[in-house]
Protein backbone atom coordinates (compact mmCIF):
# COMPACT_ATOMS: atom_id res chain seq x y z
CA UNK A 1 0.00 0.00 0.00
CA UNK A 2 1.36 3.44 -0.98
CA UNK A 3 3.09 5.19 1.92
CA UNK A 4 1.15 8.35 1.07
CA UNK A 5 -1.92 6.82 2.74
CA UNK A 6 -0.18 5.67 5.92
CA UNK A 7 -1.78 8.30 8.15
CA UNK A 8 -5.33 7.40 7.19
CA UNK A 9 -4.57 3.67 7.18
CA UNK A 10 -3.69 4.10 10.86
CA UNK A 11 -7.18 5.39 11.65
CA UNK A 12 -9.40 3.15 13.80
CA UNK A 13 -11.85 1.28 11.56
CA UNK A 14 -10.07 2.25 8.32
CA UNK A 15 -7.36 -0.16 7.25
CA UNK A 16 -6.54 -1.71 3.90
CA UNK A 17 -10.14 -2.66 3.08
CA UNK A 18 -11.36 0.93 3.24
CA UNK A 19 -8.40 2.09 1.19
CA UNK A 20 -9.10 -0.53 -1.45
CA UNK A 21 -12.69 0.65 -1.70
CA UNK A 22 -11.44 4.18 -2.43
CA UNK A 23 -9.03 2.91 -5.07
CA UNK A 24 -11.89 1.19 -6.89
CA UNK A 25 -14.31 4.12 -6.56
CA UNK A 26 -15.44 6.45 -9.32
CA UNK A 27 -16.61 9.88 -8.15
CA UNK A 28 -18.03 12.73 -10.21
CA UNK A 29 -17.61 16.33 -9.02
CA UNK A 30 -19.94 18.99 -10.42
CA UNK A 31 -18.09 22.28 -10.44
CA UNK A 32 -14.39 23.14 -10.14
CA UNK A 33 -15.06 26.44 -8.40
CA UNK A 34 -15.00 27.21 -4.68
CA UNK A 35 -16.33 23.92 -3.32
CA UNK A 36 -14.73 21.83 -6.04
CA UNK A 37 -11.37 23.45 -5.27
CA UNK A 38 -11.47 21.80 -1.86
CA UNK A 39 -13.29 18.60 -2.80
CA UNK A 40 -11.19 17.58 -5.81
CA UNK A 41 -7.73 17.63 -4.18
CA UNK A 42 -9.13 16.00 -1.03
CA UNK A 43 -10.53 13.06 -3.01
CA UNK A 44 -7.38 12.63 -5.08
CA UNK A 45 -5.11 12.87 -2.04
CA UNK A 46 -7.23 10.30 -0.16
CA UNK A 47 -6.78 7.79 -2.97
CA UNK A 48 -10.10 7.81 -4.85
CA UNK A 49 -9.40 5.85 -8.03
CA UNK A 50 -11.26 7.98 -10.57
CA UNK A 51 -12.40 11.59 -10.13
CA UNK A 52 -14.53 13.15 -12.86
CA UNK A 53 -14.91 16.92 -13.13
CA UNK A 54 -17.76 18.67 -14.97
CA UNK A 55 -17.46 22.44 -15.38
CA UNK A 56 -17.87 24.81 -18.32
CA UNK A 57 -16.49 27.95 -16.68
CA UNK A 58 -13.09 29.60 -16.98
CA UNK A 59 -10.81 30.84 -14.22
CA UNK A 60 -11.16 34.51 -13.31
CA UNK A 61 -8.95 36.64 -11.08
CA UNK A 62 -11.85 37.14 -8.66
CA UNK A 63 -11.99 33.35 -8.14
CA UNK A 64 -8.53 32.97 -6.68
CA UNK A 65 -9.23 34.13 -3.13
CA UNK A 66 -11.34 31.00 -2.53
CA UNK A 67 -10.70 28.63 -5.45
CA UNK A 68 -7.24 27.53 -4.40
CA UNK A 69 -6.92 24.75 -6.91
CA UNK A 70 -6.29 27.47 -9.52
CA UNK A 71 -3.48 30.02 -9.73
CA UNK A 72 -2.70 33.28 -11.50
CA UNK A 73 -1.26 31.39 -14.46
CA UNK A 74 -4.62 29.65 -14.89
CA UNK A 75 -6.68 32.81 -15.36
CA UNK A 76 -8.62 32.44 -18.60
CA UNK A 77 -8.18 28.67 -18.68
CA UNK A 78 -11.08 26.19 -18.38
CA UNK A 79 -11.61 25.35 -14.71
CA UNK A 80 -12.04 21.64 -15.38
CA UNK A 81 -8.66 21.46 -17.11
CA UNK A 82 -6.93 23.65 -14.51
CA UNK A 83 -8.32 21.54 -11.66
CA UNK A 84 -7.22 18.31 -13.33
CA UNK A 85 -3.72 19.71 -13.79
CA UNK A 86 -3.51 20.66 -10.12
CA UNK A 87 -4.79 17.22 -9.09
CA UNK A 88 -1.98 15.63 -11.09
CA UNK A 89 0.52 17.54 -8.94
CA UNK A 90 -0.90 15.74 -5.89
CA UNK A 91 -0.83 12.29 -7.48
CA UNK A 92 0.50 11.95 -11.05
CA UNK A 93 -1.09 8.50 -11.28
CA UNK A 94 -4.58 9.74 -10.37
CA UNK A 95 -7.23 9.12 -13.02
CA UNK A 96 -8.86 12.54 -13.34
CA UNK A 97 -11.41 12.96 -16.13
CA UNK A 98 -12.03 16.61 -16.99
CA UNK A 99 -15.13 17.49 -19.02
CA UNK A 100 -15.50 21.10 -20.10
CA UNK A 101 -19.28 21.32 -20.28
CA UNK A 102 -22.24 22.57 -18.29
CA UNK A 103 -24.43 19.97 -16.62
CA UNK A 104 -27.81 20.11 -18.36
CA UNK A 105 -31.03 18.16 -18.59
CA UNK A 106 -29.80 16.81 -21.91
CA UNK A 107 -26.49 15.40 -20.62
CA UNK A 108 -26.90 14.81 -16.86
CA UNK A 109 -27.86 11.14 -16.99
CA UNK A 110 -25.06 10.42 -19.43
CA UNK A 111 -22.54 12.31 -17.26
CA UNK A 112 -23.61 10.37 -14.15
CA UNK A 113 -23.31 6.99 -15.90
CA UNK A 114 -20.46 4.85 -14.62
CA UNK A 115 -19.92 6.76 -11.37
CA UNK A 116 -20.53 5.45 -7.85
CA UNK A 117 -21.02 8.83 -6.18
CA UNK A 118 -21.63 12.44 -7.20
CA UNK A 119 -20.64 15.60 -5.34
CA UNK A 120 -22.51 18.75 -6.28
CA UNK A 121 -20.40 21.85 -5.77
CA UNK A 122 -22.48 24.06 -8.09
CA UNK A 123 -23.40 27.63 -7.20
CA UNK A 124 -26.99 27.88 -8.45
CA UNK A 125 -30.35 26.35 -7.67
CA UNK A 126 -31.23 25.01 -11.14
CA UNK A 127 -28.11 22.83 -11.13
CA UNK A 128 -28.74 21.67 -7.55
CA UNK A 129 -32.23 20.45 -8.37
CA UNK A 130 -30.99 18.93 -11.63
CA UNK A 131 -28.19 17.08 -9.86
CA UNK A 132 -30.57 15.84 -7.18
CA UNK A 133 -33.10 14.53 -9.68
CA UNK A 134 -30.45 12.91 -11.89
CA UNK A 135 -29.02 11.17 -8.83
CA UNK A 136 -32.48 9.87 -7.88
CA UNK A 137 -33.12 8.58 -11.40
CA UNK A 138 -29.74 6.84 -11.59
CA UNK A 139 -29.80 5.57 -8.00
CA UNK A 140 -26.45 7.22 -7.22
CA UNK A 141 -25.81 8.85 -3.82
CA UNK A 142 -25.19 12.59 -4.06
CA UNK A 143 -23.36 14.83 -1.59
CA UNK A 144 -24.34 18.48 -1.94
CA UNK A 145 -22.95 21.66 -0.46
CA UNK A 146 -23.90 25.32 -0.60
CA UNK A 147 -22.28 28.51 0.68
CA UNK A 148 -23.56 32.05 1.10
CA UNK A 149 -21.49 34.87 2.56
CA UNK A 150 -20.36 33.62 6.02
CA UNK A 151 -22.18 30.30 6.17
CA UNK A 152 -22.98 27.08 4.41
CA UNK A 153 -24.77 23.75 4.41
CA UNK A 154 -23.92 20.14 3.60
CA UNK A 155 -26.24 17.20 3.04
CA UNK A 156 -26.72 13.92 1.21
CA UNK A 157 -29.43 13.03 -1.30
CA UNK A 158 -29.90 9.30 -0.91
CA UNK A 159 -33.21 7.97 0.30
CA UNK A 160 -34.10 11.40 1.63
CA UNK A 161 -33.27 14.02 -0.97
CA UNK A 162 -32.62 17.69 -1.48
CA UNK A 163 -36.26 18.08 -2.52
CA UNK A 164 -37.45 16.69 0.83
CA UNK A 165 -35.51 19.47 2.55
CA UNK A 166 -36.27 22.18 -0.02
CA UNK A 167 -39.45 21.19 -1.94
CA UNK A 168 -39.48 24.47 -3.83
CA UNK A 169 -36.64 26.81 -4.75
CA UNK A 170 -36.37 30.25 -3.14
CA UNK A 171 -37.64 33.28 -5.08
CA UNK A 172 -35.10 34.48 -7.67
CA UNK A 173 -32.66 36.95 -6.15
CA UNK A 174 -33.62 36.15 -2.54
CA UNK A 175 -30.37 34.23 -1.98
CA UNK A 176 -27.37 36.36 -2.92
CA UNK A 177 -24.74 34.79 -5.14
CA UNK A 178 -21.05 35.08 -4.24
CA UNK A 179 -20.79 37.58 -7.08
CA UNK A 180 -23.37 39.89 -5.47
CA UNK A 181 -23.27 39.17 -1.74
CA UNK A 182 -19.65 38.16 -1.35
CA UNK A 183 -18.28 35.07 0.37
CA UNK A 184 -15.74 34.42 3.12
CA UNK A 185 -13.15 32.17 1.45
CA UNK A 186 -12.57 30.05 4.54
CA UNK A 187 -16.29 29.20 4.67
CA UNK A 188 -15.93 27.62 1.24
CA UNK A 189 -13.05 25.54 2.55
CA UNK A 190 -15.05 24.35 5.56
CA UNK A 191 -18.05 23.26 3.49
CA UNK A 192 -15.89 21.64 0.82
CA UNK A 193 -14.00 19.67 3.47
CA UNK A 194 -17.27 18.47 5.01
CA UNK A 195 -18.47 17.37 1.56
CA UNK A 196 -15.27 15.41 0.95
CA UNK A 197 -15.58 13.81 4.39
CA UNK A 198 -19.13 12.64 3.64
CA UNK A 199 -17.95 11.23 0.32
CA UNK A 200 -15.16 9.24 1.96
CA UNK A 201 -17.58 7.89 4.57
CA UNK A 202 -20.06 6.77 1.93
CA UNK A 203 -17.37 5.13 -0.17
CA UNK A 204 -15.66 3.25 2.66
CA UNK A 205 -18.57 2.54 5.01
CA UNK A 206 -16.64 4.17 7.85
CA UNK A 207 -18.71 6.38 10.16
CA UNK A 208 -22.30 7.59 9.89
CA UNK A 209 -23.10 9.64 6.78
CA UNK A 210 -25.46 12.63 6.82
CA UNK A 211 -28.43 10.75 5.41
CA UNK A 212 -31.64 12.44 6.55
CA UNK A 213 -29.67 15.23 8.16
CA UNK A 214 -28.12 18.51 7.05
CA UNK A 215 -25.18 20.24 8.72
CA UNK A 216 -25.31 24.04 8.90
CA UNK A 217 -22.16 26.09 9.55
CA UNK A 218 -22.07 29.73 10.71
CA UNK A 219 -18.65 31.20 10.12
CA UNK A 220 -19.38 34.35 12.14
CA UNK A 221 -19.96 32.38 15.34
CA UNK A 222 -18.08 29.19 14.54
CA UNK A 223 -21.20 27.19 15.35
CA UNK A 224 -22.30 23.95 13.71
CA UNK A 225 -25.77 22.49 14.01
CA UNK A 226 -27.35 19.42 12.48
CA UNK A 227 -30.99 19.38 11.42
CA UNK A 228 -32.84 16.10 10.86
CA UNK A 229 -35.52 15.83 8.19
CA UNK A 230 -37.67 13.05 6.76
CA UNK A 231 -38.89 11.97 3.37
CA UNK A 232 -41.91 13.98 2.26
CA UNK A 233 -44.76 11.44 1.84
CA UNK A 234 -46.77 13.90 -0.28
CA UNK A 235 -43.99 14.67 -2.76
CA UNK A 236 -44.50 13.75 -6.39
CA UNK A 237 -42.10 11.01 -7.49
CA UNK A 238 -39.19 12.07 -9.68
CA UNK A 239 -39.72 10.37 -13.03
CA UNK A 240 -37.89 12.64 -15.46
CA UNK A 241 -35.63 15.65 -15.77
CA UNK A 242 -37.36 18.99 -16.34
CA UNK A 243 -36.56 22.59 -17.29
CA UNK A 244 -34.83 23.60 -14.05
CA UNK A 245 -34.31 27.24 -14.92
CA UNK A 246 -38.04 27.54 -15.48
CA UNK A 247 -38.71 25.60 -12.26
CA UNK A 248 -36.43 27.97 -10.30
CA UNK A 249 -37.91 31.07 -11.91
CA UNK A 250 -34.69 32.25 -13.51
CA UNK A 251 -35.66 31.58 -17.11
CA UNK A 252 -34.86 34.63 -19.15
CA UNK A 253 -33.71 35.12 -22.70
CA UNK A 254 -30.42 34.87 -24.52
CA UNK A 255 -31.58 37.26 -27.23
CA UNK A 256 -30.99 40.99 -26.76
CA UNK A 257 -34.05 42.72 -28.22
CA UNK A 258 -34.53 46.16 -26.66
CA UNK A 259 -32.47 48.67 -24.71
CA UNK A 260 -29.49 46.87 -23.21
CA UNK A 261 -28.99 47.66 -19.52
CA UNK A 262 -25.69 46.63 -17.94
CA UNK A 263 -26.19 46.27 -14.17
CA UNK A 264 -22.61 45.29 -13.37
CA UNK A 265 -20.02 47.53 -11.75
CA UNK A 266 -18.11 50.16 -13.78
CA UNK A 267 -14.86 48.19 -13.65
CA UNK A 268 -16.62 45.18 -15.20
CA UNK A 269 -18.15 47.34 -17.91
CA UNK A 270 -14.69 48.68 -18.77
CA UNK A 271 -13.35 45.16 -19.28
CA UNK A 272 -16.05 44.15 -21.74
CA UNK A 273 -19.61 45.26 -22.52
CA UNK A 274 -22.27 44.68 -25.13
CA UNK A 275 -22.27 47.44 -27.75
CA UNK A 276 -24.75 50.25 -27.13
CA UNK A 277 -25.58 49.21 -23.57
CA UNK A 278 -26.43 51.63 -20.75
CA UNK A 279 -24.50 51.18 -17.50
CA UNK A 280 -26.44 51.47 -14.25
CA UNK A 281 -25.09 49.24 -11.44
CA UNK A 282 -27.73 47.15 -9.70
CA UNK A 283 -27.32 49.00 -6.40
CA UNK A 284 -28.15 52.31 -8.12
CA UNK A 285 -30.96 51.10 -10.34
CA UNK A 286 -34.03 52.16 -8.35
CA UNK A 287 -32.63 55.66 -7.85
CA UNK A 288 -31.86 56.06 -11.58
CA UNK A 289 -34.96 54.61 -13.25
CA UNK A 290 -35.66 58.00 -14.77
CA UNK A 291 -32.59 57.63 -16.99
CA UNK A 292 -34.08 54.67 -18.83
CA UNK A 293 -35.80 55.18 -22.19
CA UNK A 294 -39.28 53.94 -23.03
CA UNK A 295 -39.69 50.52 -24.60
CA UNK A 296 -38.40 47.01 -23.84
CA UNK A 297 -35.34 46.72 -21.62
CA UNK A 298 -32.98 43.75 -21.49
CA UNK A 299 -30.83 43.72 -18.37
CA UNK A 300 -27.58 41.79 -18.27
CA UNK A 301 -24.70 41.08 -15.90
CA UNK A 302 -21.94 38.49 -15.78
CA UNK A 303 -23.80 35.24 -15.04
CA UNK A 304 -27.45 36.35 -14.93
CA UNK A 305 -28.10 36.59 -11.19
CA UNK A 306 -27.92 40.38 -10.83
CA UNK A 307 -29.81 40.90 -14.06
CA UNK A 308 -32.64 38.69 -12.78
CA UNK A 309 -32.91 40.99 -9.76
CA UNK A 310 -32.82 44.03 -12.04
CA UNK A 311 -35.61 42.56 -14.18
CA UNK A 312 -37.78 42.12 -11.09
CA UNK A 313 -37.14 45.72 -10.01
CA UNK A 314 -38.01 47.01 -13.46
CA UNK A 315 -41.17 44.91 -13.70
CA UNK A 316 -42.27 46.17 -10.28
CA UNK A 317 -41.99 49.74 -11.59
CA UNK A 318 -44.00 49.06 -14.72
CA UNK A 319 -41.19 48.56 -17.23
CA UNK A 320 -41.31 46.01 -20.05
CA UNK A 321 -38.23 44.09 -18.93
CA UNK A 322 -36.42 40.80 -19.28
CA UNK A 323 -32.80 39.72 -18.85
CA UNK A 324 -30.07 37.73 -20.58
CA UNK A 325 -30.23 34.17 -19.27
CA UNK A 326 -26.76 33.15 -18.13
CA UNK A 327 -25.52 36.73 -18.48
CA UNK A 328 -22.89 38.10 -20.81
CA UNK A 329 -20.92 34.90 -20.22
CA UNK A 330 -23.57 32.71 -21.89
CA UNK A 331 -24.21 35.29 -24.60
CA UNK A 332 -20.52 35.46 -25.45
CA UNK A 333 -20.12 31.67 -25.61
CA UNK A 334 -22.71 31.61 -28.37
CA UNK A 335 -21.40 34.60 -30.33
CA UNK A 336 -17.89 35.66 -29.29
CA UNK A 337 -15.91 33.13 -27.21
CA UNK A 338 -13.10 35.62 -26.63
CA UNK A 339 -15.52 37.95 -24.84
CA UNK A 340 -16.35 35.18 -22.37
CA UNK A 341 -12.75 35.03 -21.18
CA UNK A 342 -12.96 38.26 -19.19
Amino acid sequence: MDARYSRQLALPGWGADAQAKLANARVLVIGAGGLGSTVIPALVAAGVGTVGIVDDDRVELSNLHRQHIHGVADVGEPKARSAASSAAQIDPLANVVATQTRLTTANALEQFAGYDLVLDGSDNFPTRYLANDAAVLTGIPLVWGAVSQYGGQVGISWGTTYRDLFPTPPPPGSVLSCEVGGVLPTTVGVIGSLMATEALKLLTGVGEPLVGRVTVFDGLTGDFRTIAYEKDPTAEPITELIDYELFCGVKGTTEATGTLLDVREPWEHELVALPGSILIPLGELEARLGELPAGPIVAYCHHGMRSAQARDILLAHGFDATHLEGGIDAWARDRDPEMARY
